[in-house]
């Protein structure tokens, strides 16, 4: 035995980083050593489940559905070549090294991420290579030196984690499961091409594109209100608050009508009825202080929510920059589900805070944070992590992205600890010629935790009006609006929606206890939304989420389907979750998964009659081999080498039989009417073949100036 301890990271990085601390300098081939010490890493999953043909099942058959292995075998991550899936051979070469070291130590320490993902690649690792060596687990949320030290102390015993390696194989099983058997059931029943489905992946893409119909089958309804002005008793300015100055005079309080009229007739009585009007009598005043508490801690979907909204990043991206700054040392582990930190945590807090009374940023705010508050402090709430800090360590050369993350969580944690919000408001109905009208002001008592960002609105202070007040009537107007549909998901929106399983909840704590119910995980959201773009089924326009024709194709066969229920998927996720807690067993979950992959693959099977297709009699134009077939939403080459797919959906116009021949015959269409920008303008175009056979706009010349066509895909 040549080691007292083999320690395994998830990363080289966080493995050179305990390697320092244990005094293991030596390099080695694929690890570290030193003073007893054997420190060596993973590449993420070095060992999978494997895929059907590792269990003798080749291509896709009916006959072989549903693919339900008694027991799944393990084995080295594959990479995709030209002849198929093939084991990495850098995978294959490291697991052996890992497997050597297993093997040659005393003990084994557990230093992959604390967190469900973690667990698993130590375990598959563990299982695969068939070792019976001891083992530890290190369970820290930092990865600064002290953090380190402290969890080498206090390392805890392998078995006490055994319900979250269950809670993760379970998960990773009813994945395989339920995408290997949902892909080729659809595909089978599609005939041509490949059509991806998974457990979350599914239901999120149907949410993108019930969001996407909603808005584009939305109709608008006019609706008016009147309004009239008063003089008010004193100055003041409050932009779109209904108070404004007016040069010289005293303040001018606009009022709103409470009514909406949904036909222009009546409003207009009303406003003819204020017209005649002189003056208008306050019939109620309401005065009430509102308290608004500071915001929680982030947790990672929130962090990528306002990274979202606030500055463009895409879930991977914040993703990705939250783990870099971790492996920095600069925050605590991201990829937690809680927004509350342990009352052993919130004792550290003040020493935290103290540390950004320097920063350039943030020195002159954190210096006004006297005790901090207490709000974002719960034990019962947290999960495998606490929520996101920073840890105090001087961040140093950093890109503008990552210290835009950086100070986002360094910026909330001051809002979370600082006093609550206080404000007077002040709401204020009056009558003029018998219409009701209202109006609210505001004025801030304690601005407390927004101060940090000073990015509170101007505040309207209505004058000091009392009930019977008799006021003079100077102005009065109508207005005409429209309802407006349900914008398009954005990557914010989607992530609050997976994490409620598309339950819309604008109260936090009531978000918060459903985050069980919600589908995929913090660390998985982002990963589920990128696989929705390669696999082609929807695409970013600037901030919004629009879906493909692909992805509407799918949706349209699958939508009322169990694979596509939010709900359910939502259950499977608190089913994992009750996994973890030891309050299901594995093997109750295994089942019913089972359960539910024979009964979506037989539904997606008997939904051939959704892809009936005929043949065109055309040869495609790209290999010149393989037939077009017509389908409902796609014509396609039946050639399985090719597979050449024509949307018919395009810019919102489907495209006629006819219409998709010219293409297919002559390379282009006539120009055609009917087709949608994103901006909601309609054009005409012609749908032509580029060189690589995508279709692509060609845009009739203009009248004048005699420019050549456009094209643009």
């Amino acid at each position: 035995m040549n080691y007292k301890f083999c320690i395994l990271a998830e990363k080289p990085s966080v493995a050179r980083e305990i390697a320092r601390i244990v005094g293991a300098t030596k390099r080695e081939e694929g690890y570290l050593s030193g003073n007893g010490y054997a420190v060596t890493w993973a590449f993420g999953h070095l060992v999978q489940p494997a895929l059907p043909d590792g269990y003798g099942i080749k291509g896709f058959h009916r006959e072989n559905l549903p693919i339900i292995p008694p027991v799944f075998t393990l084995i080295p991550r594959q990479k995709r070549t030209e002849k198929g899936y093939k084991p990495d051979s850098d995978v294959v070469a490291q697991i052996k090294v890992i497997g050597r070291l297993f093997a040659e130590s005393g003990k084994i320490i557990v230093a992959t991420d604390a967190g469900r993902e973690g667990e698993l690649i130590f375990r598959y690792l563990y299982e695969y290579i068939g070792c019976a060596t001891p083992f530890d687990r290190l369970w820290i949320s930092s990865l600064t030196d002290k953090a380190i030290r402290e969890g080498l102390e206090r390392l805890e015993c392998g078995n006490k984690y055994d319900k979250l390696y269950y809670a993760a194989k379970a998960r990773s099983e009813a994945d395989w499961l339920v995408g290997i058997n949902g892909t080729q059931a659809i595909t089978i029943a599609a005939g041509r091409g490949t059509y991806s489905l998974g457990r979350v992946q599914t239901p999120t893409l149907a949410m993108v594109c019930e969001r996407y119909w909603q808005n584009k089958r939305f109709t608008p309804e006019a609706f008016w209100q009147v309004h009239f002005g008063m003089k008010g008793c004193g100055e003041s300015d409050a932009g779109n608050s209904g108070i404004r100055n007016d040069g010289d005079n005293p303040a001018f309080v606009k009022l709103t009508s409470v009514e909406k009229w949904k036909e222009k007739e009546p409003a207009e009585t009303a406003y003819h009825s204020l017209q005649a009007a002189q003056t208008a009598t306050v019939t109620k005043v309401e005065r009430k202080e509102t308290v608004q508490d500071t915001p929680l801690l982030y947790d990672l979907t929130t962090l990528q929510k306002e990274a979202n909204s606030k500055h463009g990043f895409s879930a991977e991206q914040t993703l990705s920059i939250a783990q870099k700054l971790y492996e920095a040392k600069l925050i605590t582990y991201p990829r937690t589900g809680s927004r509350h930190i342990p009352e052993d945590v919130f004792a550290e807090i003040p020493a935290l805070l103290a540390t950004l009374k320097n920063s350039m940023t943030w020195g002159r705010l954190a210096a006004r944070i006297g005790e901090p508050t207490r709000r974002s402090v719960d034990d019962t709430k947290i999960t495998d992590h606490h929520a996101l800090l920073i840890t105090g360590m001087k961040p140093k050369n950093l890109s503008g992205d990552d210290m835009t993350v950086y100070n986002m969580i360094a910026g909330r944690m001051l809002e979370a600890f600082s006093e609550k919000c206080i404000k007077d408001v002040t709401t204020v109905t009056a009558e003029c010629g018998g219409v009701t009208c209202t109006v609210k002001g505001a004025v801030t008592k304690q601005a407390g935790w927004r101060n940090i960002y000073g990015e509170e609105k101007e505040e309207a202070e209505l004058p000091e009006w009392n009930e019977g007040d008799t006021l003079e009537k100077i102005a009065c107007s109508i207005t005409e609006g429209k309802t407006k549909p349900k914008p398009f998901h954005t990557e914010a929106t989607l992530l609050a929606a997976m994490e409620t399983a598309g339950k819309e909840i604008e109260d936090e704590e009531l978000r918060q206890s459903l985050k069980e119910c919600g589908i995929g995980t913090p660390a998985t959201r982002a990963a589920i939304i990128e696989t929705l773009f390669a696999r082609d089924y929807m695409v970013r326009q600037k901030k919004t989420l629009v879906p493909t024709e692909k992805g509407l194709a799918l949706y349209s066969v699958v939508k009322n389907m169990r694979i596509a229920d939010v709900q359910m998927t939502g259950e499977w996720e608190q089913a994992l979750a009750n996994i973890e807690k030891g309050t299901m067993n594995a093997d109750t979950f295994r089942k019913s998964i089972e359960v539910y992959t024979a009964q979506i693959t037989s539904e997606l099977l008997s939904c051939d009659k959704l892809f009936s297709h005929k043949d065109s009699g055309y040869t495609c134009p790209k290999c010149k081999s393989g037939t077009m077939q017509f389908y409902g939403k796609v014509v396609r080459c039946d050639n399985p080498a090719c597979g050449l797919p024509v949307f018919r959906i395009i810019a919102g116009k489907t495209l006629s039989d006819g219409e998709v021949t010219d293409l297919l015959v002559q390379g282009r269409t006539g120009l055609l009417k009917g087709f949608q920008s994103k901006q909601g303008n309609g054009f005409e175009a012609v749908i032509a073949f580029d060189a690589d056979f995508n279709t692509t706009f060609v845009f009739p010349e203009k009248k004048r100036g005699g420019k050549r066509p456009q094209k643009r895909k």
